[in-house]
């Protein structure tokens, strides 16, 4: 079916799919400033905490001052959006899909659970809550008869894209993954030193505009570990033991790099996933980086395969058993119409957990005290470290996404895990409840 092709014919009809977006943030203003260009889909509403934030999204998006809705009432009966302070009316609606774009695992997750009860399709931009739920959100939805997606767009739906390409064409997948900055001492950054990491003017860092938090999940480490969390539950893959090494990689490097170790490479295990940083140990960018691509690295299943991999321009390894494909950008969310229409015309997710084999599990990023509390992704006290599920759940180890607002109840030394042993948390919490329900669905080795 041509996606576009059929969009157009439900404008035709004047039965356009009908979204409901909830977080009004950057993925959501980058979904509003594009949604008009392609045809069939119908922004019911938009609900943020934030009013004025939602309704400064739909400025930014060049929002037609004809389209804007004074209740839920009016955007179903004339076709214009609305703006709300609460997610509920919006899951509420006779909606077809709601867009999950909070950022927040626990807040995500209590919405992808309405979402999936009221029978809507839910795309869950807020990889936070997959990473720590989404195999049982996935199932959830399974159970219901509706689709359960990540995010075209986003890095994560972008990468399953290439495996699926890879195991559809016949390849034996070898790798997954992502590009990232990264170097060995950003696990440490914290909100107060995380600009010194990235390259904006001290002008916009003072600002008020960047959230340092997200920016110092983004660099160390986490943010990272999340997505491939998200990749590697969403293909049946099992992360290294260790986590992500993020082995600096320009694309041509690839399939020399992110190949077995008994081939010269990194992996330690094959198939999996890793991400490669764009700079070298000294900080200077690679060339040809991976900044804001995705990719997999394949290997040839036979000799006549790696003839042609000799023969072809492909930048296969120097055995010509490996081969990368790789996407050098994502859009974010300018492409998240695609997740939209294949959820609702062709019931199919782009990507979506089938079982649980990775998780992001809770380290200190320095000697923590009984008594502390715990700020989450991109706080002072933990980052975020990629992990097998097996091994997560034989330490007992708390995720990260539930390492918000949580005290310590014994100390925890730089470098070390944090274990539900250590917290005092309410374990009758839905977020607590639905992340049981997951570990239960842990793929063993």
């Amino acid at each position: 079916m041509n996606l576009h092709e059929a969009l157009r014919r439900r404008a035709d009809e004047g039965s356009p799919i009908r979204v409901g977006v909830i977080g009004a943030g950057r993925f959501g203003t980058m979904f509003l400033a594009h949604v008009h260009t392609t045809p069939g889909i119908h922004v019911v509403g938009i609900a943020d905490l934030n009013v004025a934030r939602a309704r400064e999204a739909l400025r930014l998006a060049e929002w037609p001052e004809s389209e804007c809705a004074t209740s839920l009432a009016e955007a179903l009966s004339s076709g214009g959006t609305a703006v709300l302070d609460d997610a509920t009316a919006l899951i509420e609606a006779p909606v077809d899909v709601i867009i999950e774009a909070t950022g927040n695992p626990v807040v995500g997750i209590d919405h992808a659970l309405r979402t999936i009860d009221e029978g809507h399709h839910i795309v869950m931009v807020t990889v936070e809550a997959d990473a720590l739920a989404g195999p049982a959100l996935a199932a959830r939805a399974r159970s219901a008869g509706v689709v359960y997606s990540l995010a075209y767009g986003d890095q994560p739906a972008m990468t399953w894209e290439l495996i699926d390409w890879a195991r559809t064409s016949g390849f034996e997948l070898v790798c997954a993954g992502k590009g990232t900055k990264y170097l060995p001492h950003y696990h440490a950054l914290n909100p107060d030193t995380v600009w010194d990491a990235w390259e904006f003017s001290p002008e916009l860092t003072g600002s008020g505009q960047l959230n340092a938090n997200m920016h110092t999940s983004f660099r160390d480490g986490t943010k990272a570990a999340i997505e491939m969390a998200a990749v590697a539950n969403s293909a049946g893959l099992v992360p290294a033991d260790g986590g992500l090494k993020f082995p600096p990689a320009s694309s041509s490097e690839l399939s020399t790099i992110c190949r077995p170790v008994q081939d010269g490479g990194t992996l330690e295990r094959s198939p999996t996933v890793e991400v490669v940083s764009s700079v070298d140990l000294n900080g200077n960018w690679l060339p040809d980086h991976l900044q804001e691509g995705v990719f997999v690295v394949v290997k040839a299943p036979n000799a006549y395969v790696r003839e042609c991999m000799a023969e072809y321009a492909w930048q296969a390894d120097d055995t010509h058993q490996y081969v990368a494909m790789y996407r050098p950008m994502h859009f974010i969310g300018l492409e998240l119409n695609i997740t939209i229409a294949s959820a609702v015309l062709r019931r199919e997710a782009t990507g979506t957990p089938v079982g649980f084999t990775a998780d992001v599990v809770a380290m200190a990023k320095k000697s923590l005290r009984a008594g502390d509390l715990l700020d989450g992704e991109g706080g002072y006290a933990a980052w975020g470290r990629l992990m097998p599920a097996e091994l997560s759940l034989n330490v007992r180890a708390l995720p990260v996404g539930l390492a918000h607002g949580v005290p310590l109840v014994r100390d925890v030394s730089e470098g070390e895990v944090v274990t539900w042993d250590d917290v005092d948390i309410d374990e009758a919490a839905q977020a607590v409840a639905i992340r049981k329900e997951t570990e239960a669905l842990c793929v063993t080795a």
